[in-house]
């Protein structure tokens, strides 16, 4: 009950919507959409606050004026399953990451705990629409980054046991399962062990993240997963040149294997003139960078603040959060509106659309789909009901090959 008492209360209160409502919006339209928005069941993807939760000691049961995700933004915003990312840069990937990851996930086990009574760890689909039928969030998590498994299908299989539901192979740079779409590569793909890896998270039901990995990576993933896979918060490359987005023909790969991509939210791989600009931006930049690292040398959160400041002298053109819908309705045009989802990248990107400022905002992407003719039932797949497919198909296949395992 907690997550419609706080969306009652929201409306009494004129406070839905982060304590405002667009002002361009239809209000007969806008209300519909927060029915609709209401009665779905909304899963994001991707949200990096568990950074926050460890190193600052964040309290995620508290409202805050800065960042994009907290408990009492997230009832506004309709949240019903959140994903908290477990990110480890690569270049941890050679001192024992497995501690940090471990690290990360305690504390998002401490902070589910100190709001129990909002808030509750989810392993499964089922235990997402129990919750739901609850009232309460549920929280689940992804490893971005397999580094913290140390080459040790054990340890995949403990990180499993403890609630990580998808891995992202890996991140900025190749590791030793995968190469990365931001570095040179080392495999041409998958190492030999990557594809074991894909293998045994087939066996366990666990979903494989294809964001952040090259395009011959993610090809050869298609290849060989018998269960569909994520992207967790990727974009669309034919409308943002980045590599970090999908093309076209890997969209199409994803539709084969009934996979679901999920739009990311920052405004670099969403607008292409934003992209530029920020990249002009940052090469005239590169001296004060290199002196915010030295100034905050082994303290990661405060570099990226000072970052943010940094940036804040130039106007970059900041996208509409229109733009976020161009997206999706790119990959339905591509692929089919069963292949599509949220992973916003909230509290892990420096930018984010206008009217998309913080979680808080979701039911605008609710009305702009309805805005543009999409169907309350395709609707419902977009905010989440595509995701929970996945989960269902990787958690019945695991079922299948262990039971025939057991006969």
């Amino acid at each position: 009950m907690h997550l419609l008492i706080g969306w009652l209360i929201g409306a009494i209160a004129g406070a839905v919507f982060g304590g405002d409502i667009p002002e361009d919006v239809d209000p007969v339209l806008w209300q519909k959409a927060l029915e609709i928005h209401r009665r779905a069941i909304v899963i994001d993807t991707h949200c990096d606050v568990t950074m926050k939760l460890f190193h600052d000691n964040f309290d995620l049961g508290k409202r805050h004026d800065e960042g994009h995700f907290d408990l009492p933004r997230a009832v506004e915003g309709g949240v019903d399953a959140q994903f908290f990312s477990i990110f480890v840069p690569n270049r941890m990937d050679s001192l024992h990451p497995a501690k940090y990851a471990l690290e990360l996930i305690d504390a998002v086990y401490r902070a589910v705990t100190a709001n129990a009574d909002q808030i509750a760890m989810a392993y499964s689909s089922e235990d997402i629409l129990r919750l739901h039928r609850e009232g309460k969030m549920a929280a689940l998590m992804g490893m971005e980054n397999g580094g913290p498994i140390e080459h040790s299908l054990a340890l995949l299989r403990n990180f499993y046991r403890l609630g990580v539901r998808y891995v992202t192979l890996t991140h900025s740079s190749a590791n030793d399962i995968s190469d990365s779409s931001t570095d040179a590569p080392r495999w041409k793909g998958l190492s030999d062990f990557g594809r074991t890896v894909v293998r045994e998270m087939n066996r366990l039901g666990m979903l494989i993240d294809i964001s952040h990995l090259s395009d011959a990576a993610i090809a050869e993933v298609l290849e060989i997963s018998r269960t569909p896979v994520i992207a967790s918060h990727s974009s669309c490359r034919a409308l943002c040149e980045v590599p970090r987005n999908l093309p076209d023909h890997l969209i199409r790969k994803v539709k084969e294997n009934g996979g679901v991509i999920h739009i990311n939210f920052y405004s670099g791989f969403l607008s292409q003139e934003y992209h530029d600009a920020y990249e002009n931006a940052k090469r005239e930049l590169e001296p004060q960078v290199k002196r915010l690292r030295q100034q905050y040398q082994g303290n990661r959160m405060g570099f990226w603040r000072a970052y943010g400041e940094l940036f804040r002298q130039y106007d970059l053109p900041v996208p509409d959060a229109a733009i976020i819908v161009d997206h999706i309705e790119h990959v339905v045009r591509v692929a089919g509106v069963d292949h599509v989802g949220l992973g916003s990248d909230f509290d892990g990107v420096s930018s984010l659309p206008l009217g998309m400022e913080d979680v808080s905002r979701l039911p605008y992407i609710t009305y702009l789909l309805l805005k543009r003719g999409f169907s309350e039932e395709d609707i419902f797949k977009i905010l989440g009901g595509n995701l929970l497919r996945v989960l269902k198909v990787n958690e019945a296949f695991a079922r299948e090959l262990q039971n025939a395992s057991a006969r």
